[in-house]
């Protein structure tokens, strides 16, 4: 049996480091215990733990873009509505609305629903059907047309207003349950019809959080299972899966407690929170597996092996876990709500994986004798010989293989300036989803499924004067605000533009330039508000309402545009709309001007953000992780090294992004933060290893020690995560999908970097410093 080589004298921290682990192996005890103890009291509190499934929650709190967007929700109930659409070839026929009438009745009979609307609840009835004949019903399907019936007269809808959650439902849980309930009733109604289907935000908010629920709890369980797999096939030991297993669940726990405890909601990415968390642990353990069978291998009984390789690790896994922490910090810098959110809740979590490791680790590696010690791969034989034979060509060759990589990452790099953001929302999910089917049928038949609006401060009531000015807004808008067809004439870019200036057109006899100008034009216009609220009551308050926060009054104007439109096609629409729109009503010193919000608005402001807060956090995770590795190896240049193996394959698989034309989205825009400080981690324990061997035998030595230690447990924990990685992209949320595979791209390429550019990079600083001493 070989004999443990002779250590070189410790330094005052690495003997710090011995006498806490050496603790922690004696009372390793009491310290399971007291896991157990949180681990239970964190299940506790986590049932606590809910998602937050406002659409204002994917946005900054403190963005000022909201502020309108909340007004608009109070004051006419936002998102409180769903389309219930369906295809009807006879639609302007008897029979056709007499169908419509039937459906129209049976939906506001579903427990619920609050009103339901649509052409067959019109003042005309019947009647409507005289479209080609009658004025009178020409101007009410005009006026409807891209709401409830669509341009080619063929496409039916009937807009339900949903009923309030009740007062007992108090928690986000209990009003959601609720509310998918009532959607899930309109939906088996619809399903009885040709094409039905049911739009709205709050049929997509009933899709998209049941799915991450589900998400959460699936993904978990499978991103640990295969990452258990590969561990088990690496080290034939059931004992080392239970190992990091168990310190995956206790700190997923103890995880979740903390955010309970600290009053935080789960957000639409917070489903890959569990796989942060286990790539973290796993990562650690395995240079901890690794390490411990190196020891054993040399003769020492488990738990000296154990006390010896703690403490050999203890300083570079708590650098290691120091520089997650940096990575997924920076994610605070955000403005993107539920990145911002992401952030804080994976550095909670990589904090946490600290604790469990502590607590969980030592009793399980030690606790009985069965299968104690990890066995080598099957191959492994080979894959020492390949890393041989990797360091003796990168010993005799740096300077051709740093050109080589330099040349293909300048390549990849060049296609950064081709990256577009996705603007698309409902491409965050399948496309076969339900959510993306309804948006498909109101994008193709009802106009569009970009919604916005313009709030319009009244100071007072609807008078003659005020209805002119919207007129001319609605007019300006309708004509100035343009867009180019694919066959590229110019089309008019808003589909709907929808007032209570329009209702009262479509019913009233006199034009309302005349009512303007009219000296009894106020009371005109008075009269047809008060037949609007009576026999439109859905419309009028859906274009008319009060704050009741201040008790404001507020005129709606309706916008509808195409979703699918380029960033900055949607950009330049905006744009136009609030130039427009200041123009008409400008801020006065007595009160605000008119306001442009929406979802649209909001949206299309997200987007925008994500690729700059990509670069922001991106910047504070290299900055922060510098100054730590600095600090750790007492050397700046050290430091820098360190980075560049592991920042270079974020650029280049982001370049390749933009050269593929593959869109970004949110779970996109935090991968580059998120991968540096998890590729990091390896360097960390790599330089570790060449600087404790460096003066033993010399560069080449140190080089191949690093590799047989360090490399090979990067290469295990690696793959393993890589491939527990591809459990993400079973998702059905497009984002945790791109998560997923990017993540396994970047920890590839992390893996490639820390085997070949950062040996590289410290052989010619080993040879620098030679010449420099020669």
């Amino acid at each position: 049996m070989p004999k443990a080589s002779q250590s070189p004298p410790l330094s005052p921290a690495a003997e710090v480091g011995g006498r806490i682990t050496a603790r922690m192996v004696e009372f390793r005890g009491p310290l399971f215990l007291a896991a157990l103890l949180l681990v239970a009291g964190s299940v506790a509190l986590a049932r606590q733990l809910t998602f937050s499934r406002s659409i204002d929650a994917m946005f900054d709190r403190s963005d000022p873009a909201l502020v309108p967007y909340a007004r608009m929700t109070r004051t006419f109930g936002g998102g409180e509505t769903v389309l219930c659409a369906y295809v009807d070839e006879t639609l302007f026929t008897a029979a056709g609305i007499e169908r419509l009438t039937a459906v129209t009745a049976r939906l506001a009979g579903e427990p619920g629903i609050a009103t339901a609307m649509s052409l067959a609840t019109t003042p005309l009835g019947r009647r409507i059907i005289a479209v080609d004949e009658s004025p009178a019903a020409r101007r009410i399907v005009s006026l409807l047309e891209g709401y409830v019936v669509g341009a080619d007269h063929r496409t039916a809808a009937v807009a339900c207003t949903l009923v309030p959650p009740p007062a007992e439902a108090t928690t986000a849980r209990a009003q959601a349950v609720s509310r998918a309930g009532t959607i899930d009733r309109l939906r088996a109604v619809m399903r009885e019809l040709p094409g039905g289907t049911v739009a709205g935000e709050p049929a997509m908010l009933r899709d998209g959080f049941a799915m991450l629920e589900w998400d959460g709890t699936v993904l978990a369980w499978a991103s640990v299972m295969l990452t258990g797999s590969v561990l088990l096939f690496f080290f034939r030991s059931l004992r080392w899966v239970l190992v990091p297993m168990g310190v995956v669940w206790a700190a997923v726990w103890m995880t979740r407690g903390v955010l309970a405890l600290a009053g935080m909601r789960l957000t639409m990415v917070s489903t890959m929170l569990s796989a942060m968390i286990t790539v973290v642990a796993i990562a650690t353990v395995t240079h901890v597996i690794v390490e411990y069978r190196r020891q054993r291998d040399l003769g020492l009984a488990p738990t000296a092996a154990l006390r010896e390789t703690l403490a050999l690790l203890f300083w570079p896994t708590c650098g290691a876990i120091a520089t997650d922490v940096v990575g997924f910090g920076s994610l605070l810098a955000s403005q993107v709500g539920p990145v911002h959110d992401f952030g804080a809740m994976t550095t909670v979590g990589a904090a946490i994986v600290l604790v469990a490791l502590a607590l969980v680790l030592p009793f399980l590696a030690l606790a009985g004798r069965f299968d104690a010690d990890p066995r080598r791969v099957w191959g492994e034989t080979a894959l020492e010989v390949g890393l041989d034979r990797l360091v003796r060509r990168i010993v005799r060759h740096p300077g051709p293989i740093l050109a080589g990589v330099a040349l293909v990452v300048a390549g990849a790099m060049a296609g950064l300036a081709r990256l577009e953001v996705e603007t698309d929302f409902t491409r965050n999910f399948r496309p076969e989803s339900p959510t993306v089917a309804s948006y498909e049928m109101v994008e193709t038949r009802l106009g569009g499924a970009g919604v916005w609006d313009v709030l319009v401060p009244l100071g007072g009531t609807v008078d003659a004067a005020m209805l002119g000015r919207v007129c001319r807004l609605e007019g300006r808008l309708r004509t100035e605000i343009t867009t180019t067809g694919d066959d590229g004439r110019t089309l008019p870019a808003l589909t709907k533009v929808l007032s209570v200036a329009d209702v009262i057109a479509a019913v009233s006899p006199v034009p309302l330039e005349r009512l303007e100008r009219s000296a009894i034009g106020n009371w005109a216009v008075a009269q047809a508000i008060e037949v609007m609220q009576r026999q439109l009551p859905e419309l009028a308050g859906a274009l008319l309402g009060r704050d009741p926060r201040d008790d404001s009054p507020w005129l709606r104007v309706m916008l509808r545009a195409r979703e699918r439109q380029p960033a900055a096609a949607k950009r330049a629409i905006i744009a136009g709309v609030r130039r427009i729109t200041t123009e008409v009503f400008p801020a006065t010193p007595g009160e605000g001007g008119a306001e442009v919000t929406g979802f649209f608005v909001l949206l299309a402001q997200l987007v925008d953000r994500m690729l700059a807060d990509q670069w922001l956090t991106f910047a504070i995770a290299a900055a922060g992780i510098f100054v730590l590795l600095a600090v750790a190896f007492r050397s700046t240049l050290l430091a820098a090294i360190a980075l560049v193996p592991n920042g270079l394959p974020i650029f280049v698989v982001l370049g390749l992004l933009g050269w593929l034309g593959v869109r970004i989205n949110m779970g996109t825009a935090m991968i580059a933060a998120v991968s540096l400080g998890l590729s990091v981690d390896s360097s960390i324990h790599y330089i570790n290893r060449f600087r404790r061997h460096l003066d033993d035998g010399g560069m080449a030595a140190a080089l191949e020690t690093a590799h047989r230690t360090a490399g090979r447990a990067m290469i295990f924990s690696t793959l393993a995560l890589a491939i527990g990685f591809l459990a993400l992209t079973t998702s059905g949320f497009m984002p945790t999908v791109s998560f997923g595979w990017l993540s396994c791209l970047t920890l590839l390429g992390g893996l490639a970097g820390n085997l070949v550019v950062l040996p590289v990079l410290l052989a010619l600083l080993a040879r620098q410093r030679s010449a420099d001493v020669a």
